[in-house]
C-alpha cells in the first residue's frame, strides 16, 4: 500500500512495448527520428495546437528550469505560488538555468494563486524600479501542488493580468493529465485558449519511465531553446527512447485513461478517510488527498504497512491530529485503497 508519490510506480506497459518497438535497427540521433517526430505530432494534436513547438527532457525540473531560463531574463522576477515545485523542491535550478532570476512567492489558498494577489504583487515589484529588477514571468502549476485544479476560467484570468503586463504565462504541467481529467474539458481550454505561453507537459508521474514535453504555443518563444537544452545536457543521442514514451502515452488517449483512473481512487480514499472522522485540507479534484485523521487510524495504517507522508514533512509526527498526505498513481489497485481504508477504520 504505497500512497506516497505517483512516482513509486513504474512504467506503463504500453510504454515499455514502444521502447521495445524503437528498439530495433539504426536510426539518426538527437532527435533526427521519425519516432520523436510521431510524439511531436501527438502532443500538438493532444493541445489542438498545429503550430506549437514541442521539445522532450528527461525530468519535470529540467523541463521547468528550461522554461523560466528561455521566458525570464536573468535580472527578472518569476511569481509563482508558495509552494510551488520550481520554489520548493528543484534546488535553485529555475534560478540556475535563468542567470539569476528571483522567484517571488505568493500565498494562495489550497495551492491556487488569485489574479487579484498576482496583480498586486507585480505592481509592488514594477514600483521598485531597477533596484528590485524587472518583473520576467508567471508560474503556475496545473494540477496544483495540493491536488486542486486551475479550471480555464482561472487560468484565463491569471493569463490577462500577465499579458497585460507583457509577461508570459508558464504552466507547470507534471501532473497535467490529472488536471485535465478532472475538469473533463479539451486540454487546449485549459492552456493555450486560456492564455498559456508555455506548457510542461509531464509524463513521469502518469506512466513513463521518465520523460516530460516542453511546448511553447507560440514558435518564436522557442527561438534558440534547443541550444539551451543541449547546454543543460537534455537533447540525448539516443533521443527517440524520450520521445516514445510520451509517444505511448498521448497518442491513443492513455494519458488521461491513467489519469483518470488515478483521480478516481484519490476521490475514493476522500470518501473512506471522512467516513472514519477524518478531515480533508482541500479539495480532492486530482490524485493527491491531503487530510488529518486521528492518531490511532495513523497508527493502524502504519502497523497495516501503509506508506504515504506526513504533512508538511515529519515534524508532524505526534500531532493529533495527524496532517498526511496520499497519492494515487496509474498503477494504485483498488484493492490497496480498499485495504487502507480498511485499516483507518479499523
Amino acid at each position: 500500500m504505497n500512497f506516497a508519490s505517483d512516482n513509486t510506480y513504474g512504467a506503463h506497459p504500453a510504454v515499455m512495448a514502444m521502447l521495445a518497438e524503437c528498439n530495433h535497427g539504426a536510426v539518426m540521433g538527437y532527435g533526427a527520428d521519425s519516432v520523436t517526430a510521431r510524439a511531436e505530432a501527438a502532443i500538438r494534436d493532444a493541445l489542438e495546437a498545429p503550430r506549437a513547438v514541442v521539445r522532450f527532457v528527461a525530468t519535470g525540473t529540467a523541463a521547468n528550469a528550461l522554461v523560466c531560463g528561455q521566458l525570464a531574463p536573468r535580472y527578472g522576477r518569476i511569481y509563482c505560488h508558495q509552494d510551488a515545485h520550481i520554489e520548493t523542491s528543484e534546488c535553485g535550478a529555475p534560478e540556475f538555468f535563468t542567470g539569476g532570476a528571483k522567484l517571488v512567492t505568493l500565498p494562495g489558498e489550497h495551492g491556487k494563486i488569485q489574479p487579484e494577489a498576482l496583480a498586486d504583487a507585480m505592481w509592488r515589484g514594477a514600483a521598485d524600479g531597477l533596484n528590485g529588477g524587472r518583473n520576467g514571468l508567471i508560474s503556475i502549476t496545473n494540477a496544483s501542488e495540493w491536488g486542486t485544479v486551475y479550471t480555464p476560467d482561472e487560468v484565463a484570468a491569471l493569463a490577462r493580468v500577465a499579458h497585460e503586463a507583457g509577461l508570459p504565462l508558464h504552466m507547470d504541467g507534471a501532473r497535467f493529465a490529472n488536471a485535465v481529467a478532472s475538469l473533463g474539458c479539451s486540454a487546449a481550454d485549459v492552456t493555450w485558449r486560456a492564455g498559456v505561453d508555455a506548457l510542461c507537459f509531464g509524463g513521469t508521474k502518469n506512466g513513463a519511465m521518465g520523460a516530460e514535453a516542453v511546448v511553447f504555443f507560440d514558435p518564436d518563444l522557442a527561438e534558440e531553446f534547443d541550444y539551451r537544452r543541449k547546454q543543460s545536457g537534455h537533447v540525448f543521442s539516443k533521443q527517440r527512447f524520450l520521445a516514445a514514451q510520451m509517444l505511448a502515452l498521448v497518442e491513443n488517449g492513455l494519458w488521461l485513461e491513467l489519469a483518470g483512473h488515478a483521480n478516481g481512487l484519490a476521490a475514493r480514499l476522500a470518501e473512506g478517510i471522512t467516513s472514519i472522522g477524518g478531515s480533508l485540507l482541500a479539495p480532492v479534484q486530482s490524485n493527491a488527498v491531503f487530510a488529518t485523521i486521528p492518531p490511532e487510524a495513523h497508527a493502524r495504517a502504519k502497523q497495516a504497512g501503509a506508506i504515504y507522508y506526513l504533512w508538511p514533512d515529519k515534524s508532524a509526527e505526534g500531532l493529533d491530529p495527524v496532517p498526511i498526505r496520499l497519492v494515487t498513481a496509474w498503477d494504485t489497485s483498488e484493492a490497496d485503497v480498499e485495504a487502507l481504508i480498511a485499516a483507518l477504520a479499523g
